[in-house]
């Protein structure tokens, strides 16, 4: 820590050195006494420009060859194969734009730098630039935003009929994950339920809810869809797993969804990184409050006849506290006590 500082301390130092120097020289330039100092400062301050582009530039690829494997994560999903596709190619545009652009931006300051033997010409205006460099990166742009869309709107449309449903709710400062039970269908909800004992508000009269269960984890099937429905029970929240390249934001009052077909299971994972601890996982990824580094929810994929098999064995919210069957209507409750007996 005291390095650290030592090291800023020396910084500002020759700052400060730096800004008086040009201080002085620019006073000298305006007083029109030395007119060799300013154009030395102006020589150095060229040369500066070419150390920057060069060392910044050695600096910015060694560290993106460097660090690749770290923000370019295995793909474990269908779609993902699409967005970082996507990706790479708005990459591939956008970096050779951008290097051309800062390598001129550099080298011309290098180039036409003060000299008392040349001067500047005027050029207020071309026609035919303007519409070369209006035109040009308005086809290129509007190319990357329509492909874009379409990849947004294939994964955002309904989900295929077959889709596994997962209920992802966001609050301060965890996610809950809410499974249909065999009729695959999500019962309904409504915030002025929300209790000690039923946190997703669950409407428990709707028979649909009867066999809706808890997981602590999310577990889904490698190579069949699935469909996320996302909700938020306070402030806004995003749902991030980064291997899916999924992100869909919860917000309240405003269910979203997501809909996506898992390609490697996680054991698959495991061998593929070589980590016998890795986890997909889901983050949040809106500074939604102090505990907000604690959501994370893990999710497990499996292969389809493991995914059959734990999802017959889970239990009901109503057979893990039978108490949430009370006070309803005398049909719901034949039908709650029915499935209890089964089970």
């Amino acid at each position: 820590m005291y390095g650290f500082l030592i090291a800023v301390g020396v910084l500002l130092l020759f700052s400060i050195i730096w800004m008086v120097y040009r201080i002085q020289t620019l006073v000298s330039v305006v007083k029109g006494s030395d007119k060799k100092i300013a154009s030395g400062s102006n020589k150095i301050n060229a040369i500066l420009f070419l150390v920057f582009l060069v060392g910044s530039g050695i600096l910015m690829f060694w560290y993106s060859i460097k660090e690749f494997n770290n923000y370019h994560l295995p793909i474990a999903s269908e779609h993902g194969v699409v967005t970082d596709r996507l990706f790479w190619v708005t990459m591939a545009v956008t970096g050779i734009v951008f290097l051309i652009t800062h390598i001129l931006l550099f080298i011309f300051p290098y180039k036409y730098q003060y000299s008392e033997k040349r001067k500047a010409s005027f050029f207020p205006h071309n026609n035919k630039l303007e519409v070369i460099w209006t035109v040009i990166p308005g086809l290129v742009l509007a190319g990357l935003v329509i492909s874009g869309w379409m990849a947004w709107s294939d994964i955002t449309a309904p989900a295929p009929e077959n889709a596994h449903t997962v209920e992802i709710m966001g609050y301060q400062f965890a996610w809950e994950v809410r499974y249909p039970g065999k009729d695959n269908v999500l019962g309904d909800y409504d915030y002025r339920l929300i209790t000690a004992t039923n946190s997703h508000g669950i409407d428990f009269t709707d028979k649909n809810s009867i066999d809706d269960f808890p997981s602590p984890v999310v577990v889904i099937p490698k190579g069949e869809p699935v469909l996320f429905k996302i909700r938020a029970r306070d402030v806004l929240h995003s749902v991030f797993a980064p291997h899916m390249r999924l992100k869909m934001d919860a917000v309240p009052g405003m269910p979203t969804r997501f809909w996506f077909v898992p390609t490697k299971t996680t054991a698959e994972m495991r061998v593929e990184t070589g980590n016998p601890d890795f986890n997909y996982e889901i983050a949040c990824t809106e500074v939604c409050g102090r505990g907000h580094f604690a959501m994370r929810k893990v999710i497990e994929v499996l292969e389809p006849e493991e995914y059959q098999k734990w999802y017959a064995e889970q239990r009901s919210f109503i057979q893990m506290n039978p108490a949430l069957a009370s006070g309803l209507p005398a049909e719901t409750k034949e039908l709650a006590g029915i499935q209890l007996s089964e089970n």
